[in-house]
């Protein structure tokens, strides 16, 4: 693999993670368990970049500056907190500013998936949390992408990228998808206490302050979105989450976690992923009243 970074402790719980999934893959599906294969042997035929991560580089200006969480008894303040303006998906104002919080204010979190156009399989998965003064904050684990780069799952599986945790407004998050991109965004709201959205927004917060510090590769198997998302679940709740195969394809972690109990229910899994579809919802809701318009069935 690559040279001069010995591997952490989390890298290497991640990788024996991922041997755990593709063993539970190979009981469901062999031709699924074959494609997992290609993609974990991928980067040794690909190469792994000689380099360690590093948060210095030439950053597009939508993941220019990385958000950090500082505290002040019961306040929680997000520096960098992303609200950029578009006037398409690649041609916007970039714009960051902080913002302090309650934590005694966090009342809930919502499972936001975006599957990927015409491979609903994959998906791309976010988390915003809702507190008592109405605001509401999203998260979204991405790659970071240096200007002029752009997705490609088979260069993530070689540390072509860092990752990166965008904390931003959800006129920001979600409109760039839902009205830019034009992707089919669903909202599913989590039966999550306001202790453990809590729990789930300090998890979180460590998480970006650590990145400041010690940056990561993203890996499009065990160091992504979803990935991050279920270790802090099972951070809080240990074990709640057990290893499914559906991990590995994030467009199925919404069945996953209806079928926990982790969602909201409206009667199926069907009716619940029909009320969860936002877009219609987003493209008549006003900027002033966005996210509350959003959650409205």
């Amino acid at each position: 693999m690559f040279h001069g970074r010995k591997r952490s402790t989390l890298a290497i719980a991640r990788a024996a993670a991922a041997r755990r999934l593709l063993s539970i893959a190979l009981g469901v599906r062999a031709s699924l368990a074959a494609a997992l294969m290609v993609m974990l042997l991928l980067p040794m035929l690909c190469g792994c970049k000689g380099i360690a991560p590093s948060n210095n580089r030439n950053w597009s200006p939508d993941q220019e500056k990385l958000p950090t969480v500082e505290f002040d008894r019961d306040k929680i303040t997000f520096r960098n907190v992303r609200y950029c303006k578009y006037l398409t998906a690649d041609n916007y104002l970039p714009h960051y500013e902080d913002r302090t919080y309650s934590l005694g204010g966090v009342q809930t979190v919502d499972f936001i998936v975006v599957p990927f156009p015409n491979m609903p399989a994959m998906a791309h998965t976010m988390l915003s949390f809702g507190f008592d003064n109405g605001e509401y904050l999203c998260i979204s684990v991405e790659i970071r992408k240096e200007k002029g780069e752009s997705y490609d799952p088979a260069r993530g599986l070689a540390n072509g990228y860092e990752i990166m945790y965008v904390a931003g407004d959800e006129r920001d998050l979600i409109k760039l998808r839902t009205h830019h991109r034009l992707d089919e965004v669903y909202l599913y709201r989590t039966r999550a206490t306001p202790e453990q959205a809590r729990a789930m927004l300090l998890s979180i917060a460590a998480r970006m302050n650590h990145l400041a510090k010690e940056p990561e590769f993203y890996n499009t198997l065990v160091n992504n979105c979803t990935t991050n998302i279920i270790e802090h679940i099972n951070q809080i709740q240990p074990g709640i989450l057990p290893l499914d195969a559906r991990m590995l394809l994030p467009g199925f972690t919404a069945r996953m976690a209806y079928d926990l109990g982790l969602l909201v229910d409206y009667g199926s899994f069907e009716e619940t992923t029909r009320r969860a579809l936002i877009n219609a919802r987003a493209y008549q809701a006003s900027d002033e009243e966005f996210s509350q318009a959003i959650r409205r069935l």
